[in-house]
């Protein structure tokens, strides 16, 4: 039974019965049967990339509507790095904190704030467990819950630190609560995110029991109301910013692994690369490695689709305003320290979850995988993607598994009513030639 929260949804009416999706899924979670996409949530891992190449929108994220915000006495928003890339000629990141203001916001705490303590934490951690070496970020969503699945043995290098995203939320209630008095429940925590990930990790967080995250707003959302309230914000606003270089550069995939100050990380980013590099760990290709990050979009956060701008031309956005940027401003000092205890490393064990398991025992194990080779080889192997499966073996798993029958592959069915109509052409001709005997005699 599946125990995870999903965002990325499916609109059976939308959706046509194509096959762009289940090419593109990287965990092979999608199927389409009877004219229609099926996801089977075991298998996802809400990356998004179906959203992406859906041409008939039958994909979508679920988020919050803005009209969450109003649901609380006080809110906080809590802006992504990647936020600030969307804007053209931006030169200053108190313009979007103050236009959150205007927006109806009562307070604004920088998520790149957080990132900051974060990787001044993650630096520390690399130094103190060195045998854990190279330790895999676990700021993104989707990878943690890639890795849970399909990469058990890379579990002990996951990094045991919440994302920024949940340490900015713990100290914006912390602060919230300590300027206004107000019970926790009467405040509402809003992040504004770039990707359908967060969201999941918001409704089922991986690493602590709850979120403090109370609502989760899309980027494509928040976009177009900014426009309209930055025109109201000062040409020369105050300085509220607390964050520099190092958080906000987190928008883009190499920011975190930049804030560390070595040079022995690898950056990946796009799920399929993810994929890739994450199969070489398991062969311990990697022997020099201290961190690797990995992005499930392309380009990092920037590339997540609830975004609007060009991810390549957002990262660009993102490097021209942090040029004049200090390195960083947050710090853990003891005061921050002391706001920060508890918030910053798991308080869960990331268990494996073995959802790809054939059978509930080693020996209906075996038995389902001698039949996939044997099934396998009879399939002609041109993952042509007409059974509704996105490759041969996949349909061969299905099979196994019970969810799919030899007929779906259409080669498969071709040659069944080959044979077919040749024997009842032979029973025809030998019917014939037994009658024209019969008529001789």
């Amino acid at each position: 039974m599946d125990k995870f929260y999903h965002s990325v949804r499916l609109d059976e009416d939308l959706c046509k019965g194509c096959i762009n999706c289940i090419k593109r899924c990287p965990t092979q979670a999608i199927r389409v049967q009877d004219g229609k996409a099926r996801i089977n949530k075991k298998f996802c891992i809400d990356c998004g990339a179906c959203i992406r190449v859906c041409p008939h929108h039958a994909k979508h994220a679920v988020y919050d509507p803005l009209e969450e915000m109003n649901r609380f006495q006080y809110t906080v928003a809590l802006p992504a790095p990647s936020l600030y890339s969307q804007f053209n000629n931006l030169d200053d990141i108190n313009i979007v904190l103050h236009a959150l203001l205007h927006m109806g916001f009562d307070d604004v705490f920088e998520v790149s704030a957080a990132a900051e303590l974060v990787s001044e934490a993650t630096r520390s951690y690399i130094t103190e467990h060195e045998e854990q070496l190279p330790l895999i970020s676990t700021a993104c969503p989707s990878v943690v819950r890639l890795i849970r699945v399909r990469f058990p043995n890379l579990i002990p290098h996951l990094l045991p630190l919440n994302p920024p995203v949940e340490v900015a939320a713990g100290l914006a209630v912390k602060r919230a609560m300590e300027r206004t008095g107000l019970a926790r429940e009467d405040i509402g925590i809003c992040f504004i995110s770039p990707c359908p990930s967060k969201v999941t990790y918001a409704k089922s967080p991986i690493g602590t029991e709850k979120s403090e995250i109370d609502c989760v707003l899309a980027i494509k959302d928040v976009y177009p109301q900014l426009l309209k309230y930055m025109k109201q914000v000062d040409e020369d606003p105050e300085n509220i910013s607390i964050s520099g270089k190092i958080g906000i550069s987190w928008g883009h995939n190499g920011g975190e692994a930049g804030g560390l100050f070595t040079e022995s990380y690898l950056a990946a980013d796009g799920i399929e690369n993810v994929i890739r590099v994450l199969e070489d760990m398991e062969d311990q290709k990697f022997t020099d490695l201290k961190f690797v990050e990995l992005d499930a979009c392309s380009g990092g956060c920037v590339g997540g689709v609830l975004t609007v701008e060009n991810p390549y031309v957002a990262e660009v956005k993102l490097k021209h305003l942090r040029k004049y940027m200090p390195v960083a401003r947050s710090h853990m000092d003891a005061e921050t320290e002391e706001k920060a205890e508890g918030l910053l490393p798991w308080t869960e064990n990331v268990e494996y979850e073995p959802v790809y398991n054939l059978g509930e025992s080693m020996m209906e194990s075996f038995a389902r995988l001698s039949r996939i080779e044997a099934l396998s080889k009879q399939l002609p192997g041109l993952d042509c993607g007409a059974c509704g499966a996105p490759s041969c073996r996949a349909l061969a798993e299905d099979i196994a598994r019970g969810e799919a029958k030899e007929e779906d592959c259409v080669y498969v069915m071709k040659e069944r009513m080959q044979k077919l109509l040749e024997k009842q052409k032979r029973e025809k001709s030998e019917n014939a030639d037994e009658n024209t005997g019969e008529n001789t005699v």
